[in-house]
């Protein structure tokens, strides 16, 4: 029995992108073609198969039952063949896009990241920042860092544990030495992060802390401004120990109260299925410097003890 003949490429790659962006507009700056272009590729492919695959209005066009298998199954292909292009160009060495929160890219990751390359000079990392929840039916990154909640579902990707999760009431030296309690620390000017807005009310649950109204707070658009205003005695901050760590340890920042473990973690996610040594590389120095990393002080202690 003679095969049908398989659709264009080019559309079905046109459509693999616009399913990964729901948007034409984010389809077309990605290919490089115009809005229209986008559309009339989609077209061809839906005559090419004889299947509908979006429905809906032009401006807020959706996948189909159809279309979403479809696109289940071409983005991980599409991936593959990328990876094989890259890894002919670059011969011996593998590149890989690692995706990473800011402020633990800055003050764990890339301290300990010459370590890697040092032991795996075949690999090349890139580093993307981003708070984003991971999806692989969209992203094409090889990995991400995040903070994993119980519970939580991440499309398409394997997640391996690395790191726990603390967080505690950081401030300068000079600071925290004049609030000699947590009541004292309740009517401090409080500095919070917009990417994490509920830190304090998430840590005073966990500590058994009854937290009166703030009398002055101050936020910052991201973790790193948050801890340097904290380093700068602009007020007292809720902050994750990892992202602290550094400047409690060099004696920036004052951790009286210790830190208490949150129930998430520190995970990396990749796509599910999809082998690649350089990634399980990276994936096991993840892990190997997880376990080396030095644990949040004890309350009313310093790093030392």
């Amino acid at each position: 029995m003679k095969r049908a003949a398989p659709p264009p490429l080019n559309a079905l790659r046109t459509f693999e992108v616009f399913a990964r962006h729901r948007s034409m507009t984010r389809a077309a700056d990605e290919l490089c073609v115009t809005h229209g272009a986008v559309s009339r590729q989609i077209a061809v492919l839906q005559a090419s198969l004889g299947v509908v695959l979006v429905s809906g209005p032009r401006h807020a066009l959706t996948l189909t039952e159809a279309g979403l298998a479809l696109a289940d199954r071409l983005t991980p292909a599409f991936g593959a063949i990328e990876d094989a292009v890259q890894a002919t160009r670059q011969g011996s060495v593998r590149e890989i896009e690692i995706s990473c929160l800011g402020t633990f890219a800055l003050k764990w990751l890339i301290p300990r990241l010459p370590g890697f390359l040092a032991a795996h000079p075949e690999v090349r990392v890139r580093m993307s920042e981003s708070y984003a929840p991971v999806d692989f039916r969209r992203d094409r990154f090889d990995g991400a860092i995040r903070i994993v909640e119980p519970n939580a579902i991440h499309p398409r990707a394997e997640a391996k544990r690395f790191l726990d999760h603390h967080q505690g009431v950081v401030g300068a030296p000079s600071l925290m030495a004049a609030l000699p309690d947590l009541e004292a620390v309740s009517g401090a000017t409080r500095l919070r992060s917009a990417t994490f807005r509920q830190a304090w009310a998430s840590w005073a649950e966990l500590a058994g802390v009854e937290l009166t109204p703030a009398v002055e707070e101050r936020e910052f658009a991201h973790n790193h401004s948050l801890v340097e205003a904290a380093i700068s005695g602009m007020g007292v901050a809720v902050a994750p120990w990892l992202f602290v760590a550094p400047d409690v340890l060099a004696g920036r920042l004052a951790a009286p109260f210790g830190f208490v473990k949150r129930p998430s973690w520190f995970a990396f996610l990749r796509p599910e299925g999809r082998r690649d040594a350089a990634v399980d590389a990276f994936r096991d120095w993840l892990v190997a410097e997880g376990e080396r990393s030095p644990p949040p002080p004890i309350p009313s202690t310093g790093p030392g003890g």
